[in-house]
């Protein structure tokens, strides 16, 4: 019967190499962790800017300028597409893909985007709206003009614009396959958008007229004719859950117009509240309401008299 000659002080095989080994490992993981370079510390930085709360523009006059700094926001809209979809208010937000981020402490391009339940402005869903020529600060954003859409995650000196381009067989959305919504780091004409009105039947009548901020447009892309739009019916599993596809498509009812999923506002901040945007100030009381209020109250009124 064989038995173990060997003590447990004994050491066998190449020991001098595992301990060496094993003290270099350790020195590498030491070293890491103070420079900040472990995968934990990077995923935790990038998750830091990007929901850093940020502070939109206030604006004075009531509507956009180029400089204000702003939420994409897709109203709220009954869908009747589709079985299943994303309510309330989705606002664009940036979405890093899920395997670099938890590889990297910056935002890798180019990079996606997705439409978000959330109303509150931080680093990924706050834009800058900037001129074609970047030149035009603090001027208004008028209708037909062109310009762009810039963000910074959250990180400072870094400067990420919206973009689109026609879609090929190997780039394209992920969901629809229909034209994708990206952000670079390189200024082109790919970057330039376009603000339109509503009524496709006012395009030209309000074209050169100032944007209003928080109302519903349109937002077209200058180099494709697209306009912006949200699928809430599709989703997305990204680095921060369940979000719908944003693409560049037109979508046209029966008489032409585009439906609720191409609708857009450019949100601003709300002056009572730091923290606040102008979509949480309830909305006045429209003066048709009151009206039919007026309306029914006055029969109720003449009707007590004769009563008694």
């Amino acid at each position: 019967m064989a038995q173990n000659l060997y003590g447990p002080r004994v050491r066998m095989g190449n020991w001098n190499e595992d301990i060496y080994l094993e003290e270099e490992i350790m020195k590498d993981f030491l070293e890491k962790r103070d420079k900040g370079q472990l995968l934990i510390q990077r995923n935790r930085i990038l998750k830091e800017n990007l929901l850093r709360p940020m502070q939109l523009s206030v604006t004075e006059d009531g509507y956009v300028h180029c400089g204000d700094k702003v939420m994409l926001v897709n109203p709220s809209y009954p869908e009747t597409e589709a079985d299943w979809c994303l309510g309330g208010d989705l606002s664009l937000c940036v979405t890093p893909d899920e395997i670099t981020a938890h590889l990297s402490d910056e935002l890798q391009v180019p990079c996606g985007l997705s439409a978000a339940q959330t109303r509150i402005p931080v680093g990924r869903n706050t834009f800058i709206v900037l001129s074609a020529d970047r030149n035009a600060m603090g001027q208004v954003l008028r209708y037909g003009q062109n310009f762009c859409l810039a963000i910074t995650g959250g990180f400072e000196g870094r400067m990420l614009y919206l973009s689109s381009d026609h879609r090929t067989l190997l780039k394209s959305s992920k969901k629809s396959w229909l034209q994708e919504v990206y952000l670079t780091d390189e200024a082109s004409y790919l970057n330039c958008w376009q603000v339109a009105f509503l009524d496709p039947q006012l395009h030209l009548e309000y074209e050169g007229l100032p944007v209003p901020a928080n109302a519903k447009v349109l937002i077209n892309h200058c180099h494709t004719n697209r306009g912006l739009a949200a699928h809430r019916h599709l989703f997305l599993s990204t680095y921060f859950g369940k979000e719908a596809e944003v693409a560049a498509h037109t979508d046209l009812d029966s008489h032409r117009v585009e439906k609720p999923r191409n609708h857009w506002m450019l949100v601003t901040g709300n002056p009572r509240k730091d923290s606040s945007t102008m979509l949480d100030v309830p909305k006045p009381q429209a003066e048709d309401t009151r009206a039919l209020e007026q309306d029914t109250r006055a029969p109720e009124q003449g009707a007590d008299p004769g009563a008694q």
